[in-house]
Parts: C-alpha cells; sequence; structure tokens
C-alpha cells in the first residue's frame, strides 16, 4: 500500500467518521479490502473493527452486508452509522412484515450497510434481495463463531461461506476480537477467504490486573464472589459455565443487597432484552451470565470480570476479560475456581 493510499483512508476516516487517526491494522485492512482483497482481522476489543467496514463500504461498489449476531449489537452499530450520517438498515426476526419489506427495498441501495443475523440468510426472500442488491463487500462479525461455538450456538454460521457465494460478494471479510491460528485457518477455510490479508492486532491490556483465587467448596467461592464484589467499584461482570452456576451467582449476589441482572440463554429473548438493557443503563451494577452474553456490547465502562468458572479456553478467557476497561482505565480480571472445576 502506498503512503498517499494510506493518507486517503486516514483523511475519508477523518471526513466521515470523526476518526484523528486509524490504527496501523485497521488501514492496513482497510486497504486490502478497498483494492479487492479478502481480509481475516484479529484484533482486540475496543480496537475499532467496525471502523474497517465502514470505511471499507465507502470505498467500494453497492451495499455493504454485514452478518452480527445479536440484535443488540445490531442496533449499536446502527445507531453509530446513523450518528455520522451513513445509510443503514437491520433486518432481524423482530421486524413487522411493513418494517421488513421497507428494509429490503434500502438493502438494495448502493452505499447501504445491512445488518442481519445469520439465520435472516437461510431466508429465500432476503437472500434474493441481497442478491439483486449486488453487494460490494460482506462482512461476518464475530467470525470465531463460525469455528467455535458454530456447530451447537450458531449452526447458520457455519454456512455463511455458501451464503457470501449465493450472493455473489466479490469481497468479504471476517472480523474478531481473538483467534488462535487453527480458529484462523478454520475461518478461512469455512468462510472461503481467498489469499486472504491476515491483519493481527496488539493484544496488551495492561490496563487490566489479572488474579486467580482458588476456593475449596462452592460456598466458599460464592462467598469470594460476593466479597470481591462489594470491595470492587463500578459496573460487573459475574461469567459462569451454566445456566445453573449462573442463576446461584446471580443469587447470591442479590441476596447481599447488590443490584444484578441474570442473562443466559435459557431465558426468553425479553428477559434478556431487559437484563442487558438495565445493565448498560446502569440499573443493575452487575450482571451474572453464561457466554452468551457479552459480544460486542458496548459499555467502555466495565471495571471488572469475575469467573466464577473456568473458561472453555484461552481465546475464550481473553475474549471475555477484554470486556473490561475498554476505555483504558485500571480494570481488573480475576478468575475463581476449584480443582474440581476442570
Amino acid at each position: 500500500m502506498t503512503k498517499a493510499s494510506r493518507a486517503s483512508i486516514e483523511k475519508l476516516a477523518r471526513e466521515r467518521l470523526g476518526f484523528e487517526r486509524l490504527r496501523p491494522g485497521q488501514w492496513r485492512a482497510v486497504g486490502a479490502l478497498a483494492a479487492g482483497r479478502d481480509v481475516l482481522a484479529v484484533l482486540p476489543t475496543g480496537a475499532g473493527k467496525s471502523a474497517i467496514y465502514e470505511l471499507a463500504g465507502l470505498l467500494r461498489a453497492g451495499p455493504v452486508v454485514v452478518v452480527s449476531p445479536l440484535i443488540a449489537l445490531q442496533d449499536d452499530q446502527l445507531a453509530h452509522l446513523k450518528a455520522v450520517g451513513l445509510r443503514a438498515v437491520v433486518l432481524n426476526s423482530q421486524q413487522s412484515a411493513g418494517a421488513r419489506a421497507a428494509a429490503l427495498l434500502a438493502s438494495c441501495e448502493s452505499g447501504t450497510f445491512v445488518f442481519l443475523a445469520p439465520e435472516q440468510l437461510a431466508n429465500a426472500e432476503a437472500r434474493a434481495a441481497v442478491q439483486r442488491a449486488r453487494p460490494g463487500l460482506f462482512v461476518v462479525d464475530e467470525a470465531h463463531l463460525i469455528s467455535q461455538w458454530g456447530r451447537d450456538f450458531r449452526p447458520d454460521y457455519m454456512r455463511l461461506g455458501a451464503a457470501a457465494e449465493a450472493v455473489g460478494a466479490p469481497v468479504r471479510l471476517a472480523l474478531t476480537a481473538t483467534a488462535a491460528p487453527p480458529v484462523r485457518q478454520e475461518i478461512v477455510r469455512r468462510f472461503g477467504l481467498r489469499d486472504p490479508e491476515v491483519v493481527i492486532g496488539d493484544f496488551d491490556r495492561p490496563n487490566i490486573e489479572l488474579s486467580v483465587h482458588r476456593s475449596v467448596t462452592e460456598d466458599d467461592k460464592h462467598g469470594e464472589l460476593v466479597r470481591g464484589a462489594a470491595a470492587a467499584g463500578g459496573a460487573g461482570i459475574v461469567y459462569a459455565a451454566t445456566h445453573a452456576s449462573a442463576q446461584a451467582a446471580h443469587d447470591v449476589l442479590a441476596a447481599a443487597g447488590e443490584r444484578v441482572a441474570l442473562y443466559h440463554a435459557g431465558l426468553s429473548a425479553g428477559a434478556r432484552r431487559d437484563a442487558m438493557a438495565a445493565f448498560m443503563d446502569g440499573s443493575a451494577r452487575i450482571i451474572a451470565a453464561t457466554v452468551a452474553f457479552g459480544m460486542g456490547i458496548d459499555k467502555p465502562d466495565v471495571r471488572w470480570v469475575t469467573h466464577l468458572d473456568p473458561p472453555s479456553s484461552l481465546d475464550a478467557y481473553y475474549q471475555e476479560l477484554g470486556r473490561a476497561g475498554r476505555d483504558g482505565e485500571a480494570s481488573h480480571a480475576r478468575l475463581l475456581y476449584r480443582y474440581e472445576d476442570f
């Protein structure tokens, strides 16, 4: 990439998105996409992954399709784009027939960002509309789901390579906050990335202090959770491995007088939305959750993350603790465990 092309991308970022500067990973990815090359970008939480497809979308003809797993995340992305004057629509299962028809029509306009869940591409009407629109860029956010949880959590993520082929997307972008080399290889293979530019960011988060505490019994662990939450300032997330463990964490914290919400996939969609809203607006200081909570959630002032159970992998641990301290301020990540947990 030439110096002039980098300068033009940074000028576009200032004038259209209000960015003073771009990080090296951002402009490198945007430049590759603008030149017609597929990209896999592995950049840490808070590193501005969405700016990559926003800028690339401004540089490419046709609409931009963005596959995103959560309606709340889509709403955040939509609000951001509209705030900077870019056209964006959402296609999701909660829309009325009229709203959906209007979104399908708007999705055909060049320069429009079209947000949808992977399941929407299994809908013949939505897929045909996207195909007619001739998208210039096909983006998969939280791309680790193609490999890490796709088989069980979101099986339609496994079919996105075929979906991108079906709608005729010429350039593809996969975004994730964490992916070890084997996961990167699987994303490339399953999403059908062709000789992609692979952009890996700097994953050091010096503002997050890490600590580990061993407990002997489950009651000891719950007591340590309550004490740690009381001593910690600001908003916090408690991650648990199962629905039952998340419920238990919620109950002991509530009994201790904490303002705590509960979030897991076993709850109704309405209950999950209410829990997320309470945590986002501060009416709940703490959210006790399984890994179903958190992908792409834009709450920069989470001061601490506690794992009540060991996570499934180092990749998962990094991604989950990385939801603390997105504002760069001092934060804490703590792992509670018993030997039996392993």
